[in-house]
Parts: structure tokens; sequence; C-alpha cells
């Protein structure tokens, strides 16, 4: 703890105990109810559940009969404006009835928690439970084997199967573990170490908010912890008729998935939740959709799936025309030959620099090893070199001396490098040598990026034709496109290869290149880097390269549990992130006591010169614990340093499982033997999360688990995870990391004093060093990197808001789409907003002819405005007018459809109803054909009007999806170009709020004016029923691929914009003289509409939106 914390603890009190104080009270209250409980049979201890229910109920029936009566109203309502508003207090008086939920649900918590803590103890104490049976029961019966009918009585047991593994219910809450669940309930991260049973704490708040029926979501990091936690809490719930599931069961999209979401309660991991929402918001029909409206989720392991997935966007994307197309194969060979070719320089200069620096001479030695520094800073010599005594010291003060005035010098250190890498920031420039290599002699212009305004300028001052022309600025046009994308590929290429390691970022399994989570060390199957940078990996991989494909549907893991009315978490390590939880999910971290005093030994860092010394430590401390008995855990970073460690073992013939990315299907296997006595665990240092080592009392004698940590993470939590692997509910145990000067986080994060300090100390590197001044060192290193991540995740979030705003409003026009119920107040408000754009542009440039035009283009009908009421009226009157004389003509035109579809609907209705029960009828608008599946019975009974709903419905629904693709790669690509904006001093994020808002302003009015013009101008054909058709249920599927994608974040971002800004060579200014005078905004000029040949007079501001839309040109002026 820093000396401010000490001094903030002393004034303001600490935090965790004035958390629990608050919550002690309620704590009180569960156990006065849990005397009386005890006194109760069984079946009055189930019709506890049953009178929740009845008082939830009783409180929100006042607010429940007003919306049911507002809705029946909204039904009958004809008036568009008077329906929206009902809608809207229908809205509020759903937020009103939340509300009331949650004053209920505290109201009924004690005795509610206390319930299910009887529960736990009449299971705890009885082998078989007989009850009087009820419906649920006699439905669970059926599929349930601990549960047994008996007449009119039911037996529950107290043993079942959970996932696999046969259970035995031994558990009752503890009193902290009513705290934890309080907290949860309130919407709280619980913080509770490992051991503290938080599968068993979350059943408190997922009871109590399940009664509601509003549905609970508890989320877990894996599949194996969703199914196995389903099935073991199940019965404690299902005792008192809650109903349980797990979607990680089902298939997406089917009945039984819906069925699991219907649940009282549902088990599920993190990735399946938002695929199912972004599935649910790609459906065509209401059946298709398996979720209910986000209500309460509970997330396990609070911190890594909020926090070390929250860089990873969830997509469903498509393939692209031409997706496979691309260089990454034709230019590896280059990519290949420059790093070697620096890599070859690079060591003899390091060779050089090494003899200077012995000779004495520090500048120009210092000068060398700064450019081998940032040519290969991975070079495992030059990471040996900079542990020797001064040398590290020598670098970091001749690169502050090249860094001062903003870098100035720093170009004469990179004048010899053909790439430099940036490893703090995950960064490669390409330099103007490197260019000129991969350019090679044949085609110096090989990687130039033409300069298109220049270029465009030579084209047109050479008085060709005007084929000619168009002709040379295509070709002009195509060779910038492919140029941008071979300086891209050329990149990822470049940051493959240098950047990237196998085994450590990556491994290659089944012929596949596998991302491996830095958090877990687990592979992320499915998630790939974007932006080409995973193909040009499967390229140096020599595997197969994937085609590229187009996003469909997206959303981060960060906005889709914001979309809870509540929200709470849980996991072993969240003070470290506390921050960052309330920051962006505003949730408060409660630090949970525990049970029983921790026993673990927590030793000091012991900290060696070199990893080959640390290792060599870590082996012979390996073999005396294993040999006293003890359990070892040893926890690595990487998939590399634990087959590392492996071989070691294996030489000192130590028996040992290895537990990497490579081996994490075995990971329950591993686990469950991991707390015996002697055995030896290699695994990464959040192996196991969600499962606990159990030790025997052999092992508790001799010391119980012994955690050897071979690095320190980056992140404190990571580390604090692994620790907590040991001293379970106070077990004995010890926890030691051994730490080099090597290490990524001391090499990359130390401070120069810590250099200077050590070559003072002149140890040898077998000594090992304990020192207050290197564990808080490591301790900032600690904060910097956590900070940077921080900020990452943060500016992530920012972009992804930008988009999340537009999504909210795609999302649920499509939702209201689909239900069809608010479908014509959204129609309503498009007709009004096409006719408020087609009258304000209009008036602006006082042009009644094109205003004439717009409204047959768009409403099929002429205006009922003459010119001179046109002319007199302002914007907001005529758009006014047109709207009312709009939507009266929709809907006469819609009655029309209905009148006219109603002969052929009976008659196929009366003569073969037995043979379909949904039919296709077609629709034209003179140039598409759609066929619109409706319900024979319902299109029959409503006369046709059920008819024109599903066509309203069906034209919507195909041209807002359509409109929304085309509108997600829109947004990629600006979120690619706006990093430019750093060259001009401006931040890329405001640019990208502007520029997105006005891609999605012109999507919405496309989207408007094409829905219009179709349900306008759509009409049946004058066909007998002949062409009508049956309707399927069987949709052509799309080959859709869902991943987790790994992006860059914005500063590798930039990195690749300014690399593609750096290949355009510097040219000869050239003069740009204008062939006419500028104009003014206020001068008048002459255009023509390129259809009718009319000419216009009007001042150029006015003309500037229609030449813009395309149908006028400028004349002269």
């Amino acid at each position: 703890m820093g000396f401010l914390d000490s001094v903030l603890k002393v004034f303001v009190g600490d935090k965790s105990k004035k958390d629990i104080g608050e919550l002690q009270p309620l704590v009180n209250e569960i156990k006065k109810h849990e005397s009386a409980l005890e006194k109760l049979s069984l079946d009055e201890l189930r019709s506890k559940t049953y009178r929740f229910r009845e008082i939830i109920k009783e409180d929100q029936k006042g607010v429940q009969s007003q919306i049911d009566e507002l809705q029946k109203e909204a039904d009958l309502m004809e008036d568009i404006d008077k329906k929206e508003d009902i809608y809207n207090k229908i809205d509020t008086l759903k937020t009103e009835r939340y509300e009331i939920e949650k004053e209920t649900l505290l109201k009924i918590l004690p005795e509610a928690f206390a319930v299910v803590k009887e529960t736990t103890k009449r299971f705890r104490d009885n082998e078989n439970l007989t009850v009087t049976a009820n419906a649920f029961d006699r439905d669970i019966s059926g599929t349930k084997s601990y549960v047994i009918l008996d007449g009119d009585k039911a037996t529950w047991k107290n043993s079942w199967d959970a996932a696999g593994k046969e259970v035995t219910w031994d558990m009752v809450h503890y009193d902290v573990q009513l705290v934890g669940g309080v907290a949860l309930h309130q919407g709280k991260a619980a913080e509770m170490h490992t051991g503290e049973g938080k599968t068993l704490v979350a059943t408190l708040p997922m009871y109590l908010n399940s009664l509601a029926g509003n549905g609970v979501h508890l989320v877990t990091v894996n599949d194996y912890l969703a199914k196995r936690d389903s099935a073991w809490m199940a019965p404690i719930f299902e005792f008192h008729g809650i109903s349980v599931d797990c979607i990680d069961y089902h298939q997406p999209n089917s009945d039984a998935r819906k069925k699991a979401y219907n649940a009282d309660i549902t088990y599920g991991t993190n990735n399946e939740f938002g695929f199912d929402y972004l599935r649910d918001n790609m459906a065509h029909a209401p059946g298709d959709l398996v979720q209910r409206p986000h209500h309460y989720a509970i997330v396990d392991e609070v911190d890594s799936v909020l926090i070390d997935d929250a860089r990873t966007p969830l997509i469903i994307s498509g393939p692209v025309p031409q997706g496979d197309r691309h260089e990454f194969n034709e230019l590896k060979p280059k990519i290949q030959d420059i790093v070697d070719v620096q890599k070859k320089y690079l060591t003899g200069v390091l060779a050089e620099a090494k003899r200077l620096i012995k000779e004495g001479d520090t500048k120009e030695g210092g000068f060398q090893l700064l450019r081998v520094y940032r040519g290969i800073p991975k070079n495992k010599a030059l990471i040996k070199f900079l542990s020797e005594e001064g040398v590290k010291q020598i670098l970091q003060k001749t690169e502050n001396q090249y860094m001062s005035d903003n870098n100035r010098e720093m170009p004469k250190v990179d004048a010899e490098l053909y790439y430099v890498i940036d490893e703090k920031n995950n960064q490669i420039e390409l330099s103007d040598k490197g260019v000129n290599f991969l350019s090679g002699e044949d085609d110096p212009d090989f990687f130039v990026m033409p300069e298109i305004g220049l270029e465009i300028a030579k084209i047109e001052q050479q008085d060709l034709s005007t084929e000619k022309e168009a002709e040379l600025k295509e070709r002009l046009f195509r060779d910038y496109a492919v140029k941008s994308e071979r300086i891209h590929t050329m990149n990822q290429l470049l940051k493959a290869y240098s950047l990237f390691e196998k085994d450590t970022q990556y491994v290659v399994m089944d012929n596949k290149v596998m991302i491996v989570d830095e958090q877990t060390g687990r592979i992320m199957d499915g998630r790939r880097y974007s932006d080409g940078l995973h193909q040009a990996i499967e390229a140096k991989e020599n595997v197969k390269i994937e085609a590229m494909t187009q996003t469909f549907a997206t959303i981060t893991l960060q906005n889709y549990f914001r979309m809870y009315k509540k929200l709470s978490g849980m996991t072993g390590t969240a003070v470290t992130e506390a921050g960052e939880l309330w920051e962006i999910y505003k949730l408060d971290v409660v630090e949970i006591p525990t049970n029983r005093p921790i026993a673990r030994d927590d030793r000091e860092d012991k900290i060696y010169k070199t990893k080959r010394e640390k290792y060599n430590a870590v082996i012979e401390e390996v073999v005396e614990l294993s040999n006293a008995g003890r359990p070892v855990l040893i926890g690595t970073t990487s998939v590399e340093i634990s087959e590392l460690l492996s071989r070691m073992l294996s030489i000192r013939n130590i028996q040992h499982n290895v537990l990497n990315a490579k081996m994490h299907k075995k990971e329950a296997d591993i686990v469950a033997e991991a707390g015996n006595a002697g055995i030896v665990t290699i695994a990464t240092n959040m192996a196991g999360r969600g499962t606990d080592i159990k030790l025997s009392d052999e092992v508790k004698a001799a010391g119980g688990l012994a955690i050897i940590g071979t690095e320190r993470h980056d992140s404190r939590r990571v580390d604090r995870q692994l620790r907590g692997r040991s001293g379970r509910q106070g077990d004995p145990g010890s926890s030691q990391f051994y730490v080099s000067l090597e290490d990524n986080l001391m090499r990359l994060f130390g401070s120069e004093r810590i250099a200077k300090m050590m070559d003072r100390m002149v140890l040898e590197e077998v000594e090992v060093i304990h020192h207050s001044m290197i564990s808080k060192s490591i301790e900032r290193a600690h904060k910097k990197v956590e900070e940077n991540n921080f900020g990452i995740r943060k500016r992530l979030l920012e972009y992804d808001d930008v988009m999340n705003a537009q999504r909210e409003v795609v999302y649920k026009r499509r939702y209201q789409a689909l239900f069809g119920e608010r479908l014509r107040v959204d129609i309503a408000n498009m007709i009004y907003d096409t006719a408020e754009i087609i009258a304000e542009t209009n008036k602006g440039a006082q042009d009644y002819k094109n205003f004439e035009f717009e409204l047959f283009r768009y409403f099929t009908m002429n205006s009922s405005l003459s010119e001179a009421e046109f002319e007199k009226m302002d914007a907001m009157k005529i758009a006014g007018t047109t709207y009312k004389q709009a939507y009266k003509h929709y809907n006469d035109k819609m009655d029309r459809n209905a009148d006219m579809a109603y002969p052929v609907i009976k008659n196929v209705y009366e003569t073969q109803r037995e043979k379909y029960q949904r039919i296709l009828v077609p629709f034209t608008d003179g140039v598409k054909t759609l066929n619109v599946a409706t319900d024979l019975v319902k299109a029959y009974e409503t006369e046709g009007r059920q008819l024109v709903k599903d066509f309203e419905k069906n034209i919507t629904l195909a041209i807002i999806d359509d409109a929304w693709k085309t509108h997600l790669r829109k947004m990629d690509e600006l979120k690619q170009s706006v990093q430019l904006a750093v060259h001009e001093q401006k931040d890329p994020l405001l640019i990208y709020k502007f520029e997105s808002f006005e891609l999605f302003k012109a999507m919405i009015e496309k989207v408007n004016k094409d829905v219009l013009s179709f349900l306008f101008k759509g009409e049946l054909p004058q066909e007998t029923q002949q062409h009508i058709q049956e309707a399927r249920n069987v949709r052509p599927k799309e080959k859709l691929n869902e991943q987790k994608d790994e992006i860059q974040n914005m500063d590798e971002r930039a990195a690749v914009s300014r690399e593609a800004g750096q290949t355009q060579r510097k040219q000869v200014t050239e003069t740009i003289v204008r062939e006419q005078p500028k104009i003014n905004r206020n001068d008048r000029v002459t255009i023509k509409h390129v259809m009718s040949g009319e000419n216009k007079t009007l001042k150029y501001k006015q003309a500037i939106p229609l030449i813009d839309k395309g149908e006028w040109v400028l004349v002269n002026h």
C-alpha cells in the first residue's frame, strides 16, 4: 500500500469495512428468518416461493393493468400521432414497473435468502426429501433422475450428475457468503477469494431475481463451467419450481435454445449470449428470436469477461466477392528478405557496439547499441548484453539524448535501418531505405502511392477527349487502390515477422493459426486478428490463408453487458481493476471477507540478473518442494516458457503435467490431479479459473500447495489469480515469484535507477537479489502497464459507443418491423422525415419543378400545392402539408392492395386451405418482384389487411439489412482513414464522430427513401391464383462466420496510417492555375437539370446541394 493510500485510510476510513458495515444489517435480518424457517415442513418451505411471486404481482398490479389497457387502446387506434403517444406512455409505465419490482425484491430479500439457505441445509442433511407433487415436479421427473414420482408424492434425492461428475450436496451458505449475495443483488462486483464458494453465493440473488419472471442470466468464461454449474445448482432452484437451463447444451437458433432463454434462470458463456443477441438482430420472423429483453445478469470471473475480453468484438461475418484475392504469398519472399537483411546487418552492429563499449567508447558504442535496439529489440543476444553491468544505463542515456527535442536527432540512428520497431506500442515503421529495398531496381514505384491531386491535375491539363480523360482517371484510381492494399499487406507481413512469435502470441494447430490469450494462456478458438494481420501470420507459417469476410453484425462485450437493466459480477481479483469497472460499467467493487483467515505464506520476490539463472533456481526449488511431498503449481506467461521448463524437469527426471494453450482440452483432468502429493503442474498464470485445487490432509500437513511464479505478468490481477490457487478456505500454502531483469516487464518498463543500482551492487549472476527498491519498481511497472491497457480499452469503447448509438437505432427499428405492431408509426415517421428533406432542399433552391419530381419519385403522387403556394409557404408548412397528403395517399394505396388481393386469398382459402398454411404473394414496384409470405387464415379473416402488414414488414427488413451491412463496411473504412488526422494535429476520435454521424444520417435517409419508394410503388401483378404458392419455413442459409476479433489499438492503427502516408515520395511542388475564376457563395450561377434540360439561375450557395445530388450541373457564372 502506498503512503497516499495510508493517509486516505486515516481520514476517510477503510472502504472494505464501510461496505461490509452497510450490508451487515440485511445479513442480520436474514439470520432472524432462519430460525422460523427451520420449523417449517418441506411443503410449507416450498410454498414460500409461491407467496413471494404473489407479492411481486400484487405490488405491480396497478401499473400492469394500465399497460394492458393502453396496449388494447393502441391496437384499435387509427390515429398515428395518438398511437405513438400511447406507446411512449407504455414505455414509461414499464420503467415504473421495474422500479416497483426493485422495491419489492429488497423488501422480501431477507426471507428469500433465508429460504435458499434453509433449502441447502435440508439437501445436506437428508438423502431424500419427500414432498407433495406439483405440476412442475411431474414435468421434470421425466428428464431428471433425482426426482421420483410416487402417486401424489415426489421424492428429491440429494445426489445427482453435474456435467459427468456425481455430486452429493454438502454445502450451506456461510455468513460472508450472505454478504456476497446481497452485494450481487445490489448490482455490485463482489471480490471473493478462491475456494470461498462464488457458485453457491450466486444462488441467493439468482433465486430472488428469478421470482419476478423476467429471466436471470449467469455468465461464465467457458462452456465447461456453464454446464457444470447449471447442473450442480439446478435442484436447489427446481425444488421451488424455478426452471433452469444452459444455452451451451443447445444449437443456435433452435427451439431448445429459445426454451433455455425462457427458463427462469439461464446459464451460458459470454460469447454465446453475445452471439445470440446478434443472431436475433438478423432474424426474419418473430419466431426466430431466442432472447428475451436483458434484465439481470451475474458475470462469473467478471474481470476476465468485462476487462480481458473487452478489446474483442463479437462479429458475425459472411463472404465478400473475391475475398480470397490477396498478395500475401507474392509479397512474403520480399518481407523475408528484408527481415533477414536487417537481422544480419544489426548482428554485426551489435558486435561492433560490444567492442566499442568494452574499449570505453560509450558515445559511439551507445549509438550503435541504440540502433540495434530500434531494429531488433527482441533479439536474445541483445537482451543478454543489456543485462551486463552498465550496458542498460548506456542505452537509456543514449536514447534520452536522441529522443530530446521531439526526436529531432533520431533519424540519424534510424538512417541505416530498413524498418524501425517500437516494441512498447507494438508498432513498426518502414524507412525510405526499406521502401527502396522492397521496390527493387526494376520497379522503383512498386510501393509508392501516387499523389492523386497532382496526377488528376496533370490529366486535366492534357486537353484529352472526355472518354480518354475518364479512362486515365479510372486507371489512376485503380493504381491507387492496388498500391494502398499492397502497402497495407506489406505492413501486416512485416509486423507478423517482426513482432509476433509462434508459441507466444499464437500457436499452429491442425494447420491453423490459433491466438493465445495473453491473460489466460488459453487458445481463443474462433478469434482472428483483424485487418489482414491474421492472414499475414498464416502466410508466414505456410498454412492456408483464409478468405476475407464482410461484417454483417458486431458488438463489443462492453456494450452487450451494458444493455442489462442490472449487472453484477464476482471474481477473486477485482480490486486492482475497480476504477475501470466503475467508470465503464458503474460496478462498485466490494471486498468480501474470507470465511477463514488466509494461511498462505506470500514470500518476497526473488530477483536474478538473467533468465537462465532464474530458471535454474526455479527447477532447484521445484525439486526440493516435490521431494518434501508438496504439490507444486508453476505459473508461466507463455507456451514457450512452459515447454522450456518441461524439458528442464524431464532432464531431472521429475514427473509433471503441462497445461498450456496446446493442452487446453485436458485442463479439468490436470487441475483435478494438481493437489496430489508431489505432483508438479506447469500451467499459465490463469490456469484453472473457476476450479479449486483441493488438498488431502497429508498434503496440508506437508505445507500445502506451493505456487511458483516464473515471471511477473503485466497485470497484478493475473499474479493475484495465480497466488489465489493456493490457501483456499484457510489451507496452508506458499507463493513465490521469480523475476529477472531480462523479463519483458522489467525490460520494457524498469527504470534507469534500477539499472544504476544493479551496477553498483556488482552481483554475480547466480546471486539472488532482495531489495525494496526492486519490489517498488515492479509495482510501478505493473501500474504503467495497467494504465496503458485501460487507456486502450477506454479508447476502443469511445469508438464503439459511436457505433452502439447507431446500432440501437437500427436494431430498434428492425425489432419493431419484425413484430409489426409499431411499424405503422415508423412508416409515418419515414414519410414525414422524407417530406421534410424534400421540402427543405427544394424550398432553399426555390425549385418547384424538382419538388414535384421528387414527390412523384418517392410518393408516386402529384403535389396538392400550386407553385404560388409553394413560394409563399415556409419549408415547415410545406413539409406538414406534404406529409398529410402522402400519408393519406399511402393508406388509400394499402387499402387498394388489400382489396385487390382479397378475392385471390378467398379463393385459395375456400378451395385449398387444407393444403396451405402460409402462402407466398408476389409484389412488384415495376422493376423488382418480392414474394411476401403471409398466414392464409389471418389474411382471409382480415380481408387482406394481414398481407399488407407482412408486405410492409418484408420490405422494411430487407432494405434495413442491406443498408446496415453496407454502412458497417463504410464505418470500418472510416475508422482506418481517420487515423491520418494525427498528422494534422487533430483528434481522430472527433473526426470519426463527425464523419460517422454524416454517414449514418445519409444511410437513414436512403433507407427511408428506398422503403417508401417500394411501398408506394408496390402493386400486386395482374395475375390469378396460379401465382400463389405455399410458403415454406426453410430459409436459404448464408455461410456465416462467428468470431471474436483481436483488434489493434488506435496507436497501432495510427502507425499503419503513418506507414501508408510515408510511402508517398516527396515530389516537386507544382502551381495549379485556375482555368475559371473562384465562385463566391453569393455569386449568381446558372445550372442545368441533366434529365429535363431545364436551366435556372440562382445563388451558388443554393445551387451547391442540387449539384451535389448529381441531378444538376453548373453551366456558367
